[in-house]
């Protein structure tokens, strides 16, 4: 099986309405040599999930949920389940990003969870992972986003449903980036991680690299062994950008 590179977008907690122009944009900017390389994904807020869904329609841009819930439906106010976001138009949710980790006290457990809830309802799941500068410092990065990995990716997993996405939480929004070799070490830790785990479809599972990808980085990125593309915050909000990222796939 060939690792097809998947770019994803994730909007965060920003868009309203009119940002669906620059998905409009990235649709049109979506050419058939890029839709021959790439995969074309972008993750925004709930609210947008089913308007995207609807003028994305035909342009092989796929939609996403940034999160979910465990649970397929019931007393939770507030929370969306991976049933209704598959219901809006979504194929892809993202799970275990290191926000939510921090913002909300997501364990592992938690993450896991919500990944077998999005399997469950039938979409794709981005697991993220990825270690804080003080466990970076310490020696320590490779076996924290280790210790994610087995606690946070379902059993069963499989290379067709399940991508991870390593994003160092110092690198997020920061401007700060790992070095390429950091990357590629990073990268093929992940994938003889996945491999011991899941044998062949960990070989065949994609790995996004994320944090601060920008357009002038991101080739000496996504070049590196073990990266299948990116995982991408604000650059995604504006065409123009998530275009030169992934102009350098062709």
């Amino acid at each position: 099986m060939s690792r097809r590179p998947l770019v994803a977008g994730n909007w965060k907690m920003n868009g309203l309405r009119a940002s669906l122009s620059e998905l409009d944009g990235i649709g049109a900017g979506y050419s058939e040599a890029l839709k021959a390389k790439v995969d074309f994904l972008i993750c925004p807020p709930a609210t947008l999930i089913a308007e995207a869904a609807a003028r994305a329609a035909g342009s092989g841009v796929a939609i996403g949920g940034e999160d979910c819930h465990a649970k397929a439906s019931g007393a939770h106010t507030g929370d969306i389940s991976a049933e209704m976001l598959k219901d809006a138009g979504a194929s892809y949710v993202i799970v275990g990003h290191s926000e939510r980790r921090t913002d909300h006290g997501e364990s592992d457990a938690m993450v896991r969870a919500k990944a077998e809830a999005g399997l469950r309802a039938g979409l794709s799941v981005i697991v993220c992972v990825g270690e804080r500068k003080e466990q970076r410092d310490a020696g320590n990065a490779i076996s924290v986003v280790q210790a994610q990995l087995a606690g946070s990716i379902p059993d069963g997993a499989t290379a067709n449903r399940l991508v991870v996405a390593y994003e160092p939480v110092w690198a997020i929004g920061t401007g700060l980036t790992p070095t390429a070799a950091d990357v590629a070490e990073m990268h093929e830790a992940i994938r003889q991680t996945l491999a011991g785990r899941f044998g062949a479809e960990g070989k065949n599972m994609r790995l996004l690299y994320g944090g601060s990808v920008n357009p002038e980085n991101a080739r000496s990125l996504i070049i590196q062994d073990n990266v299948d593309g990116a995982l991408i915050g604000g650059a995604s909000l504006k065409s123009k950008d998530f275009l030169g990222i992934t102009a350098s796939y062709i």
